[in-house]
Parts: structure tokens; C-alpha cells; sequence
């Protein structure tokens, strides 16, 4: 695990490039280059989609993910990614860990929901995420749809 300091703020528009370049890296095996347009418009279209945040280490940014908010207790990760050539070092686990402790300080919220695929499925179920559905080739030929769910303690 990395020692330097991470540090999170909200993205804001310039940070778009940096973001691209992160699902660049990411492409493949996490993402499918057709998702690209799809995230692109996400980040112009943030106003209504949640919050956003990007992970900066030594000054770069590392990472970016976000959090939705639904009804009847209900939220959910979304666009999580963190720079390829820096996996294995912890930051997946901090960008998570950081974005579970938003949605969790939210009293109302009873369940976090994502759609990963079938290669990040085993980190999300070290964090408690659970396989609710899963469907073949649903983001493109060999990259699966994987739902996943977890139930936050009643407090």
C-alpha cells in the first residue's frame, strides 16, 4: 500500500481530461472503449448525477469516483477508477473506502448498489458488495454486467 498522502476534492470541469486519461489506462480490461462517450457525457452532465470526486497523489490526480443518491434508502457508487499502472497499491481501496464513508454519513440510506464487471467483482465483495445479478457480455462482448449490493447496518 502506498504511504503517501492521498487527497480528495470534488472534480470540477478542467479535471475532465485528467478523468479520460484514467479510463484510457483502464481500457481494456475495466472498461470498454464504447463506454468512453458514455463517461464523457457523464462528467459534462454531473449537475444531476451525484457527487464526484478525483484522488490526487504527489500533486497528480490518481483517481476520480463518485456517489448517487436514490429513494427508499437507496445509493450507489458509480465511475470509480483509479490509474492503471498504480493498481495493487491500496488506492482502489482508499478511493471505496472514501466514497462508503459519504454515502454512509447519510442516515437515510440502507443500501449501496453498483454495476461493475466480472474483473473488479472480487474487490467490491472484499468491501461486503454482494453478486445480486449478473449478465453476459452486457457492457460489450466478454466485459459482464455485474449488480452488486450492500446492506448498510440498521443504526
Amino acid at each position: 500500500m502506498t504511504a503517501s498522502p492521498v487527497t480528495f476534492r470534488p472534480f470540477t470541469p478542467t479535471d475532465a481530461p485528467a478523468c479520460l486519461v484514467l479510463f484510457n489506462s483502464n481500457c481494456p480490461p475495466y472498461f470498454h472503449p464504447s463506454e468512453r462517450a458514455d463517461f464523457e457525457q457523464f462528467l459534462q452532465d454531473l449537475e444531476d448525477r451525484g457527487d464526484y470526486w478525483v484522488m490526487e497523489l504527489s500533486g497528480g490526480l490518481v483517481g476520480c469516483g463518485g456517489v448517487w443518491f436514490g429513494g427508499g434508502g437507496q445509493a450507489g457508487l458509480g465511475w470509480g477508477m483509479v490509474r492503471r499502472d498504480l493498481h495493487g497499491q491500496g488506492l482502489g481501496t482508499r478511493l471505496t473506502a472514501f466514497r462508503l464513508q459519504r454515502l454512509r454519513a447519510w442516515p437515510e440510506v440502507r443500501q449501496i448498489r453498483l454495476d461493475t464487471s466480472q474483473h473488479t467483482e472480487a474487490f467490491y465483495a472484499s468491501h461486503g458488495f454482494v453478486v445480486m445479478q449478473r449478465t453476459t457480455d452486457d457492457f460489450a462482448s466478454g466485459l459482464d454486467k455485474v449488480k452488486m449490493e450492500l446492506e448498510l447496518d440498521l443504526r
